[in-house]
């Protein structure tokens, strides 16, 4: 069957956190990481029969899902794991959080790339935790790290976001075994919830702790389904955990209540996607594809290889308050000073190509010199 993700979806009156911040205005919102694509029908179908079902009491996590956890990593990414390492979040910000917290002791140190996605850098901030900002450089098109900071950088825990977000490095097998090798004395905690929404044909998404058994034991990896299957209101993740102590570590602050468990919702949604989604996945990737392309193609101004996400990190360091001209000519985009970044602008461009065309057009005119 085929998807048409053209068809205009309208989210006004919604409760839309990206579209609602400039309701009532002209201004086309590419801000926040959601798309605007209807999510999988057999993940609607899954909500709507629970939703018929009309109980809603307290649930706990199903065995299905990890069981499908398992095979969807298996299958992708040759990524075998145990039942028991699965440790379910109600989202990936969450367990940033919680993992500031609970593998940090106050005055042990975080490496933290840059730029980076705001929460990373705000979880060292609320714990707080004493973090060292380890600069991207830009090297053939991608963001990658500058490695003799790392090497440079002793720390407890190492943080790492692959693919990253905002630059859409999608990191090789090479680059994530000497990022391990570089930080081998501390704990790795990987953001990987964009690794199923890889663009770029060549690329492959590599877990980091699928590497070797001795990286996955010092390794925290969070993942969900969210992303990839535009499923984030419905608030459900997991943390791969193998070591025990780490594991009851990131579980530490759910047993004792003070986050919540993901949704019923959640486990319905993301099990219907890891079951039934994958060519709805496949399909929408094409379309992302697409439109990364129109995006590299129609700005002028420079921007690194989108190699995963639906994400473009663009260079407007030549422009003189991006942010705020983009958004004066009807363009929200999110400003690189909340990734550690000024000059730098994210647009998510997981949109119906129609709209995604009409704010490219806006920023175009908002370039021109005036006269």
């Amino acid at each position: 069957m085929k998807i048409n993700f053209d068809t205009p979806v309208d989210r006004a009156g919604t409760w839309s956190l990206r579209w609602d911040r400039y309701a009532g205005r002209d201004v086309i919102a590419l801000w926040v990481a959601d798309s605007d694509f209807r999510a999988p029908r057999a993940v609607l179908d899954a909500l709507h029969a629970r939703v018929e079902h009309g109980v809603f009491g307290y649930s706990g996590a199903p065995e299905e899902l990890r069981e499908a956890i398992i095979e969807w990593l298996e299958r992708r990414y040759g990524w075998r794991i145990e039942p028991s390492w699965i440790v379910f979040l109600p989202g990936v910000v969450p367990g940033l959080h919680a993992s500031a917290r609970r593998l940090l002791a106050p005055g042990e140190l975080a490496l933290v790339p840059t730029p980076i996605y705001q929460h990373f850098k705000r979880a060292m901030e609320l714990a707080p935790r004493p973090h060292a900002d380890v600069p991207l450089v830009l090297e053939n098109g991608r963001w990658v790290f500058d490695w003799d900071v790392v090497r440079r950088t002793p720390c407890r825990a190492a943080y790492l976001c692959n693919p990253q977000n905002p630059g859409g490095t999608v990191f090789t097998r090479a680059e994530l075994e000497r990022f391990a090798e570089l930080t081998r004395d501390a704990v790795i905690v990987s953001d990987e919830i964009h690794c199923d929404l890889v663009l770029e044909r060549a690329a492959r998404h590599v877990p980091i702790a699928s590497l070797a058994p001795e990286i996955s034991r010092r390794t925290v990896t969070l993942m969900s389904a969210n992303k990839a299957f535009n499923i984030p209101a419905v608030g459900c993740a997991w943390a791969v955990v193998e070591d025990p102590g780490l594991r009851q570590a990131m579980a530490a602050d759910i047993g004792a209540h003070i986050l919540p468990s993901p949704s019923v919702m959640g486990y319905v949604a993301t099990l219907a996607a890891l079951r039934h989604g994958e060519a709805w996945l496949a399909a929408q990737i094409d379309y992302l594809r697409a439109n990364r392309d129109l995006v590299q193609s129609a700005l002028s101004l420079p921007m690194a290889a989108v190699q995963a996400t639906y994400l473009a990190w663009i260079d407007a360091r030549a422009v003189k308050d991006a942010h705020e001209l983009f958004l004066s000519h009807g363009v929200a985009v999110s400003p690189g000073e909340q990734f550690g970044a000024p000059g730098y602008v994210r647009l998510n461009f997981a949109t119906q190509r129609a709209r995604l065309q009409e704010a490219l057009q806006r920023m175009q005119r908002a370039l021109r010199p005036a006269g």
